[in-house]
């Protein structure tokens, strides 16, 4: 009877742990979702970087769900949402989907948190919106992206999309040779909810092949000057998309702006340590 009380608790806490999957249509786009927490709470918003999904989430949102209502979107031309017919996927689109997402819902006093390229639509959002963000959490991304940094990325975009993979196990592979430090609970997440079969059995990245037409140099300060709200800067210290020069200038420009650097990961902090992430992360949320 006992034993049978605790599985069922371990089940139910398990079950809370689960997003629900929400569609909302802003710009003619169907938007996907995955949404933890009551909508009473605080929103947290969360943004991923080019080519990746809001399931890559997974194991991070959980942590905030009793104290905010946190939403990972999977923004335009990537996982289940819509693609873009015009192929618009720079940052500045990105970020009218974020408006249009937050005016639908009557989102106020928001935290918003993005990844990579996530992290340029957050900074961008909190610009424009001061009167919407309470606070900016930016991943290991700031407000430039050379030319170096975005012809690499497309090019390995298109060579993706082109050769695919045989099985989900074998994309799966390369993602753990990849990213050694990352958990392989993420990876297999980021796998699995992120792919799809090609017609001719391969398997291919759930996305529109044109994303990396918005993956072009940007720069992003007239908006990043503009933003208000507590903001942090989480980089990798094994990363070096925020070069020291660029960390003196967002000192500069924000004066309540904190950088953190977490040493021995790369890109993605969250992801491959995601104990030290969340203190950090914690200790900030809590001091705004």
């Amino acid at each position: 009877m006992i034993i049978g009380l605790l599985l069922t608790l371990l089940t139910a806490a398990s079950q809370a742990q689960q997003p629900t999957d929400r569609v909302i249509t802003v710009n003619g786009l169907r938007i996907h979702y995955l949404e933890w927490g009551s909508t009473d709470k605080q929103p947290l918003i969360m943004l991923h970087g080019i080519g990746r999904i809001a399931h890559t989430f997974d194991h991070i949102a959980p942590h905030f769900a009793s104290r905010y209502h946190v939403m990972a979107i999977d923004m335009r031309g990537h996982s289940d949402s819509d693609w873009d017919p015009k192929a618009a996927y720079l940052v500045e689109d990105y970020v009218k989907d974020i408006e249009g997402l937050a005016q639908q819902l009557r989102l106020r006093n928001i935290v918003i948190w993005g990844n990579s390229t996530g992290g340029r639509v957050a900074q961008v959002f909190a610009g424009l919106h001061p009167d919407l963000v309470a606070a900016v959490i930016s991943e290991d991304v700031g407000p430039e992206r050379p030319r170096e940094i975005a012809d690499g990325m497309t090019a390995r975009l298109k060579q993706e999309d082109e050769k695919g993979w045989a099985s989900e196990d074998e994309l799966l592979a390369q993602l753990k040779t990849g990213s050694p430090r990352t958990g392989e609970d993420i990876l297999r997440a980021y796998a699995h909810y992120g792919s799809k079969r090609r017609v001719d059995g391969r398997i291919i990245w759930k996305r529109d092949p044109a994303i990396g037409n918005g993956f072009v140099p940007t720069e992003l300060w007239r908006f990043v000057r503009d933003i208000k709200s507590p903001i942090i800067y989480i980089l990798g210290g094994r990363s070096t998309i925020v070069p020291a020069g660029t960390q003196e200038e967002l000192r500069k420009a924000l004066r309540q702006a904190q950088i953190v650097t977490i040493e021995g990961v790369g890109h993605y902090p969250s992801e491959e340590n995601p104990t030290e992430f969340l203190s950090v992360v914690d200790k900030f949320l809590a001091e705004k």
